[in-house]
């Protein structure tokens, strides 16, 4: 692609709208991922003996076990997320802006 296609991309009103769009929706989920791991943190720091009491009666799991593997499956939860809305909404923008500047 040459200068004026790059231009012509950076001044449609449709490409801010979707870095608009991307980053708004990104820094949502970091927000989101970003409580989870503090509250859990916080929960290590100021009431460590919720995470280390016993799920039931004899067993040697703690509930610190469970959370912590729910934090990081949170993690990869929040990715797909993004990842099936990067490929659904913002790729369907994207060759949206890329027909209307190749025209």
């Amino acid at each position: 692609m040459n200068d004026s296609i790059y231009l012509a991309i950076q001044n449609n009103p449709r490409f801010k709208e979707l870095v608009a769009k991307r980053e708004r929706f990104a820094w949502i989920l970091s927000a989101i991922m970003l409580g989870l791991y503090s509250a859990f943190i916080l929960l290590i720091a100021y009431a460590p003996q919720v995470l280390g009491t016993r799920l039931s009666e004899g067993s040697s799991i703690t509930w610190g076990i469970p959370i912590g593997v729910g934090l990081i499956v949170s993690a990869f939860v929040l990715t797909a997320i993004y990842v099936q809305r990067a490929n659904g909404e913002f790729d369907a923008m994207n060759q949206a802006l890329l027909k209307e500047v190749q025209l």
